[in-house]
């Protein structure tokens, strides 16, 4: 079955720097984009960024755009989200998910149990 687990959350003071890693089992990682997202309290989950298969496109919200970089490494199966210049802002709990479907568009998005990150002094 399909799972993702995050890791690498915790507390960081503004302007830090944390790196989380989503690892990836039960589908074949390397053929699907991966996307993380983040909730803040009392707010919706939101996308953050996306890496395509091999990492040659990414795209990033706005709000973190300059700050966060994704990557990927296909032979260990796990997405990364390096977040540098930390805002209270970025306060949330952050999930990697994968849309695992067919070419009509049906399927199954899948998300990771997510992890805390904290921006405060």
């Amino acid at each position: 079955q399909v799972q993702l687990v995050e890791s690498g959350g915790g507390l960081v003071q503004p302007g830090g720097s944390l790196r989380l890693s989503c690892a990836a089992s039960g589908f074949i990682f390397s053929r699907y984009p991966m996307s993380w997202y983040r909730q803040a309290p009392g707010k919706e989950r939101a996308f953050i960024a996306r890496i395509t298969i091999f990492g040659g496109m990414t795209n990033y919200a706005d709000s973190v755009k300059g700050r966060f970089t994704i990557s990927r490494d296909n032979a260990k199966n796990t997405v990364s989200l390096q977040m540098n210049t930390l805002k209270p802002e970025d306060t949330a709990v952050y999930y990697c998910n994968v849309f695992i479907g067919d070419s009509s568009g049906r399927g199954t998005l899948y998300w990771g149990q997510g992890t805390q990150v904290t921006v405060s002094s």
